[in-house]
């Protein structure tokens, strides 16, 4: 009877075990677009591919209203992280929302300047009386034309700036009654897809703009950095399979997002756009971190042209501690 009990204890024992080691912290994360758009392939990979289970995490994808609802949502605690663009915290936490930038998806800016190849447009200066497409006056999109303009000597004024939504700048582009846009690569490969030729540049070869970032409140990370470190990292595990293979991630992609199940070959030129024009490493800024001094280049741009009207310290904007 003693040998039968002490046996049940152990056996309780090894199973109590068991389960604490196959433990997982829930994460919720908010995107600020629908999910299954191929910017958030990284994502995708990290928790299809298992990347996200193996840093000990149960994460479930939400999705945002937009930008600000994400930041908002992040800092009310609401959800554990969420997604924006590297001067998403600039913008916000002058509001008095308390998050910061904890992970960058590449050295180079997220934002794309494009037009239509028959328009006679060969770089920005030529945009003057043009007609230009922006997901909203709200938007990165919006606030990297203005600082694409500023370089040539432009302010808005020069310009017919349209907010007209994703579907709108792909839709007003293909029937030309847009002539350019700032967007994403996924709108500059839809027009083309639809037989217009485009022209492009990456906006960060004028204006100092940045790549997605992954933000967090102050009190996720005081409170749950391991979670913060783990889940940055599996994410850049998925920007890593992307960079070193488009094709194999672009296979792997289609099958864990049902809605681009027929269409692997127009993913795949989509991955390799980012991974060519977005992921690479910045100048003193390995993958995954901030760049100090582009941060403040793009809050003194944004003072400079109102689009804030607090500068915060750069530091409380960003942190590179789960990104190293």
């Amino acid at each position: 009877m003693k040998h039968s009990i002490l046996s049940t204890f152990a056996a309780v024992a090894l199973a109590v075990s068991a389960s604490a080691a196959f433990a997982t912290d829930k994460v919720t994360y908010l995107f600020p677009a629908p999910d299954f758009l191929p910017a958030f392939a990284p994502f995708q990979l990290a928790k299809g591919k298992g990347y996200f289970e193996d840093a000990g995490l149960d994460v479930t994808f939400q999705v945002g209203k937009g930008g600000a609802d994400v930041a908002t949502q992040v800092a009310l605690g609401n959800a554990d992280l969420g997604g924006g663009i590297g001067d998403t915290p600039i913008i916000v936490r002058a509001n008095g929302l308390k998050i910061r930038g904890v992970a960058l998806l590449g050295g180079r800016g997220l934002t794309q300047l494009a037009w239509r190849a028959d328009t006679g447009i060969s770089g920005p200066e030529d945009l003057k009386g043009k007609s230009v497409g922006v997901l909203s006056f709200q938007d990165t999109t919006y606030y990297n034309l203005l600082g694409v303009l500023a370089s040539v000597g432009l302010t808005k004024n020069d310009v017919d700036i349209q907010a007209v939504g994703p579907g709108g700048i792909i839709q007003l582009s293909i029937a030309g009654k847009l002539d350019a846009m700032s967007g994403v690569p996924e709108w500059i490969a839809a027009i083309e897809a639809a037989g217009v030729a485009m022209d492009q540049m990456p906006v960060d070869t004028v204006f100092p703009a940045m790549a997605q970032a992954i933000i967090a409140s102050d009190d996720t990370i005081a409170a749950r950095p391991e979670v913060v470190r783990g889940f940055v990292q599996a994410v850049l595990r998925g920007v890593r399979d992307i960079s070193e293979d488009p094709a194999a991630a672009a296979a792997d992609y289609v099958k864990l997002v049902p809605q681009h199940a027929e269409n692997q070959a127009g993913v795949e030129a989509i991955l390799r756009a980012y991974a060519e024009l977005i992921y690479p490493e910045g100048e003193n800024q390995p993958l995954g971190t901030f760049n100090p001094d582009r941060i403040k280049a793009v809050q003194d741009f944004y003072l400079d042209a109102g689009l804030v009207r607090t500068a915060v310290p750069v530091e409380e904007l960003y942190t590179n501690e789960f990104a190293k």
